[in-house]
């Protein structure tokens, strides 16, 4: 059962990179029928194109639909933000805010600069 499941979610992670193969795998297969029917040149034998453009259209459409998805995908996202309240000290403790969740922070220990040695004059 747990072998089942992990072929299956390696698949769905996969199938995105797989899913042009699969659109070339199925231009090969009916390449007759795509040439004959489908194809936009089909009266202009001397093209030789023989369906290639019907394969170009379906990739470019599965091109598209995908960045798409992606981009709503990223749209609806909600931003992290990163922030450091400093007020006015060397105390520094970023916050991790996330929406709707609980609030992260860790405090980071105090900087001290150096007093001597900072400002010298470079050795000759």
């Amino acid at each position: 059962m747990r072998s089942l499941l992990t072929y299956i979610l390696l698949i769905a992670v996969l199938l995105p990179s797989i899913s042009p193969w699969g659109t070339i795998a199925y231009y090969q297969l009916n390449q007759d029928y795509i040439a004959r029917v489908l194809c936009e040149n089909r009266d202009k034998p001397q093209l030789h194109c023989d369906g290639k453009c019907y394969l170009a259209k379906r990739l470019k459409a599965q091109q598209d639909k995908q960045d798409k998805e992606t981009t709503e995908r990223v749209q609806q996202t909600a931003p992290v933000q990163l922030f450091c309240d400093t007020h006015f000290s060397f105390k520094c403790t970023p916050t991790l805010v996330l929406p709707h969740r609980q609030v992260f922070a860790y405090l980071i220990a105090s900087y001290k600069a150096p007093v001597t040695g900072l400002l010298r004059p470079p050795c000759a």
